[in-house]
């Protein structure tokens, strides 16, 4: 047991790691030595940054609390906090069933533990953080909470209200991250769609955009999680003008039956879903379109499967994931259908509709071949440099896998020709230059 050292780890969504990596910069800041998703956890101050999002990653969260709290009991920790997602939901039920855990702090009172562990509040501005992440890319978080209340969501009730950050200070944030060598910036918020609103009365995500853009050193910026109802169109022109905003957008569609989008709340039918994906190809030429669907929600009978399944194979999204209804204790679906569908026919369908998706995501690769694409290089492995195009997000993507015909340093731009493909992998060469 290390003194003086803090391990901390985070579960969930990049949403979360912002708020770890701010915790961490405090933490430093108070004299601390820290560490993140260490495979080799040694301090004597543990803390766990949980997510309550649905059941599987719930039951991640209580696994991992249960696993430190085996060792506070053997004496190999001193120290045990919990803070996040899970806490802020079931914090009175925690604190009761775990009481070997030092203290429970929620998802936004979570500065609270430097003073409880240090008696000082260190001066760190509110953004600042400790980079978690290859050092050239970072997330930036610009918005918590969601209005939409969709009705298998529990993120309302764990996050509250819409709240946008101030242009003013994520323009702050960004200079000072591309200061410290960051070049890419991955824009993140539970919905990105209604940034602004809360503050300035309006849909301000394109402003905010075209702000970041340019700024001297932003090489890459990548939209994730707008929302499909109130698009605010005006960010397709800001995406066609600007070179260093990634042609790539992650929104969340769930369906496509109108019966399955009704019961989902999402305030949006297929005729609008249609041409919201019509117009964004057509205004942003060559956007790689990320997208969710959910398989399993009541209401989706064999037509609407069907329907969905069709709904992919037209679509052709570049990226895609999907997952199986799992009914959230207090949300509307859980207080208003009943969850009838077996979870057997559930993984059938999410198994169907990943297969066609793999497909597609072959066909999509393989028209990449014999073309050239800038590359960003994150870390070289023992065959291969590792890389991603501007299509490509952090960790959720596909990855270039880059030859070693000469040495490549991580956080570098390159030339690279891609030599063949897989579902979700590219192989490929730099160009040299001549």
């Amino acid at each position: 047991m290390k003194k003086n050292r803090i391990d901390v780890i985070t579960l969930g969504c990049s949403k979360n790691l912002v708020d770890s990596e701010r915790l961490l910069k405090r933490f430093e800041d108070c004299g601390y030595e820290v560490a993140h998703d260490s495979a080799s956890v040694c301090g004597e101050v543990v803390v766990i940054n949980t997510c309550g999002f649905i059941g599987d990653a719930k039951e991640e969260s209580i696994n991992t609390i249960l696993e430190y709290v085996e060792a506070k009991k053997r004496h190999r920790i001193k120290h045990l906090f919990v803070m996040g997602c899970l806490s802020e939901r079931y914090f009175n039920d925690l604190k009761i069933e775990l009481p070997e855990v030092d203290k429970f702090y929620g998802k936004f009172n979570w500065s609270e533990l430097i003073t409880d562990l240090k008696q000082i509040n260190p001066p760190t501005k509110n953004y600042e953080r400790h980079l978690t992440t290859p050092s050239h890319y970072a997330y930036l978080k610009i918005s918590e909470g969601c209005n939409r209340f969709c009705a298998f969501c529990a993120i309302p009730l764990i996050t509250g209200r819409h709240t946008s950050v101030p242009i003013e200070q994520i323009e702050e944030e960004v200079r000072t991250l591309v200061e410290e060598g960051v070049k890419e910036f991955n824009v993140i918020a539970q919905d990105l769609s209604s940034y602004g609103i809360d503050i300035y009365g309006k849909m301000m995500l394109p402003e905010l955009i075209e702000r970041i853009a340019s700024i001297e050193g932003v090489e890459w910026i990548r939209l994730h999680y707008a929302y499909p109802s109130n698009f605010p169109y005006e960010i397709l022109p800001v995406m066609a003008r600007h070179k260093n905003v990634c042609k790539y957008l992650d929104i969340a569609l769930q369906h496509i039956s109108d019966n399955v989008l009704s019961n989902m709340r999402r305030h949006i039918n297929k005729e609008e879903t249609l041409r919201l994906i019509e117009r964004i190809r057509r205004e942003v030429p060559g956007i790689h379109l990320r997208t969710t669907l959910m398989v399993g929600f009541p209401g989706e009978g064999e037509a609407e499967f069907e329907e969905l399944k069709e709904f992919v194979q037209s679509a052709r999204f570049e990226r895609m994931g999907a997952f199986a209804y799992c009914e959230e204790e207090d949300t509307y679906a859980a207080k208003n259908y009943v969850d009838e569908i077996p979870q057997e026919v559930k993984d059938e369908r999410l198994d169907e509709i990943m297969a066609l998706q793999e497909k597609i995501s072959l066909e999509c690769n393989e028209k990449k071949t014999g073309h050239i694409y800038r590359v960003i290089v994150d870390r070289e492995e023992s065959d291969y440099y590792v890389g991603r195009t501007e299509y490509d997000s952090p960790e959720v993507d596909p990855e270039v896998l880059i030859k070693k015909t000469r040495k490549l340093a991580p956080g570098e731009f390159y030339d690279v020709c891609i030599d063949s493909a897989l579902p979700f992998e590219l192989i490929g060469t730099v160009v040299e230059a001549e």
